[in-house]
């Protein structure tokens, strides 16, 4: 974390790092002599945050908010420069990430700052926040890992959804524990990149993202290999295949 400090210090004493998101723009500004402070806090989240984050998972829910309940090493981005080192644990219900310098009992969690500018690597590939417009055409800020870089680019999400505990009707039905229950998700980025939007496994609403001229591309590659979209591995292979 002292390398994030250093790079940023170096660049200059006032500071401005902006994040957009949808209907509103994250800011960072520090004044002279407070740029070194003022960076730390604007990456690490709110101070609400930071005093109020909890190390437990709740064992009385079924599933987890989290892609895995430990601590992970991770490097950690802005734009392209490398700044350091951290732990995290991603909360994909909260849409956050939660950080720690040291992976040590009793070490205070922290939040990272949704700035997209700001990357962390996960499993070889980089998470980052975005604005992306899932299938029922909401517009929504979380992290996206990038799977397939290019022209076209290819994103992965974790979505988390909390369904509250059901009482038992009567003595002869069981009731069921709240639980998380995790789906996963495929995201396009457009070749203007411009817009963010779901992929199904369905090669007609995949083909409804494209212009005329992808489209009978498409039409075309799915029909000579006689693809049908089913798995990620389909979705890297037609990315692959427009991005050439």
């Amino acid at each position: 974390m002292r390398k994030i400090l250093f790079l940023f210090t170096l660049f200059g004493i006032v500071a401005s790092v902006q994040g957009q998101t949808s209907g509103q723009v994250a800011t960072y500004t520090a004044g002279v002599g407070s740029a070194t402070d003022g960076l730390y806090n604007y990456a690490m989240g709110s101070i609400t945050d930071k005093s109020t984050k909890a190390t437990y998972v709740d064992k009385s829910i079924d599933g987890s908010p989290y892609a895995s309940n430990f601590f992970n090493n991770t490097s950690i981005y802005y734009g392209d420069e490398l700044t350091g080192t951290l732990y995290y644990r991603y909360n994909a219900y909260n849409e956050e990430i939660e950080i720690k310098q040291q992976n040590v009992e009793g070490e205070a969690i922290r939040a990272l700052g949704k700035d997209k500018k700001i990357k962390v690597i996960v499993d070889g590939k980089p998470m980052s926040f975005k604005t992306f417009i899932d299938n029922k055409g909401n517009t929504q800020n979380g992290y996206l890992t990038l799977l397939k870089d290019g022209k076209f680019k290819l994103y992965k999400r974790l979505n988390v959804i909390f369904k509250e505990a059901k009482k038992a009707p009567s003595s002869f039905v069981k009731g069921t524990p709240a639980r998380f229950s995790q789906f996963t998700e495929y995201y396009l980025e457009s070749e203007d990149g411009k817009r963010i939007n779901e992929i199904e496994f369905n090669n007609k609403k995949m083909l409804n993202l494209f212009d005329s001229k992808h489209k009978e591309s498409l039409k075309t590659f799915f029909s000579d290999n006689k693809l049908k979209i089913k798995t990620e591995q389909d979705l890297i292979k037609v990315i692959s295949y427009l991005n050439k």
